[in-house]
């Protein structure tokens, strides 16, 4: 019964989360010295030797770390005094530090690797190269859903075979069972457009074509062997993974990160007149200041257009093509 318990309680939060919340503990106590149950004024040392070298945005992930430690055990809260709270925002004030985000994924740079890529998957084919064509078209696959639904990394590496439809020329269905907004676990529904180019349809009709796979993850890993496997990429793999492509297509790898695809498809979506609900909806956000910190500065909402997400991508032309 204890070992059903635990499996529900582990199913319940989210890995990434319990795994920052355990080295928030760890710092905490072993790293900084701390003792546990902790006392306010001790929350307040240790957030006043880490004031000058930590982003607030990680000390209020350290603080909440101990709050969860100290309800899960039946102790008071300790970070939740109005001590805590003062100094927490006097660290914000003598403290600033700005948000390092991601470079957005433009359009031009999204074709340019894509282009890359369908060239480098081409010439493998003729060659008779498998392992490299599988690679060219998963990454294909993964770029262009990436961006064309804003996804984030762990997202996409959870997408499921059997969880997608196809409708050939018209669009694509993707269910996630959770994500990082779906807090209550119900699931949820994304559809893709079918597009004229750069289209994530095809790219990922062409992807599994070619691995023959039929069921369980989309994104899979792909051995030194170019043996495919049977578990999905890790999160943390994308990162690289996408890096290493814009430095094959002649861009600075270094300047992304897997969020690069999430803001790209934000900045586009801004620039072609889509208002803020209709990307908010799209995307998933559930307040402005989510949406905001994706977009970049040079298009904040400009416009009153009340195109529908689909409709956006599906009828905006790209830059330079045609109606």
């Amino acid at each position: 019964m204890h070992q059903d318990v635990e499996r529900y309680l582990q199913a319940g939060s989210r890995a990434n989360t319990r795994r920052s919340y355990q080295q928030a503990i760890e710092h905490f106590e072993v790293s900084w010295g701390g003792f546990l149950p902790a006392t306010s004024d001790a929350i307040v040392r240790y957030l006043v030797d880490h004031a000058g070298t930590l982003a607030s945005s990680t000390l209020k992930l350290r603080l909440a770390a101990l709050a969860q430690w100290h309800t899960s055990q039946g102790f008071p809260d300790p970070t939740k005094t109005p001590l805590v709270r003062q100094v927490l925002k006097g660290i914000r004030t003598l403290h600033p530090k700005p948000e390092k985000q991601a470079e957005p994924l433009q359009l031009r740079e999204l074709e340019q690797c894509v282009a890359w890529l369908e060239r480098a998957g081409e010439k493998a084919r003729a060659e008779g190269d498998l392992p490299r064509l599988l690679r060219c078209w998963r990454d294909r696959a993964l770029l262009l859903i990436g961006f064309w639904r804003a996804f984030r990394s762990d997202e996409l590496c959870r997408l499921q075979v059997e969880h997608i439809q196809v409708r050939p020329g018209e669009g694509m269905q993707l269910f996630l069972p959770w994500s990082k907004g779906d807090r209550d676990n119900q699931g949820q529904t994304y559809r893709a457009p079918a597009l004229a180019r750069l289209c994530p349809v095809q790219a990922y009709t062409d992807w599994i074509s070619v691995a023959g796979i039929a069921r369980g993850a989309v994104f899979r890993g792909i051995n030194r062997w170019g043996q495919l496997q049977d578990t999905a990429l890790h999160p943390n793999s994308v990162i690289p993974l996408l890096r290493q492509t814009l430095q094959r297509a002649g861009l600075d790898g270094e300047l992304y990160s897997s969020h690069s695809l999430r803001r790209g498809f934000a900045t586009w979506a801004t620039r072609n007149g889509w208002d803020q609900k209709s990307l908010m909806s799209y995307v998933g956000w559930k307040d402005a200041k989510s949406a905001l910190r994706y977009v970049e500065a040079a298009g904040f909402f400009a416009g009153n257009l009340q195109a529908s997400a689909v409709r956006a991508i599906s009828a905006e032309p790209f830059p330079g093509e045609a109606r």
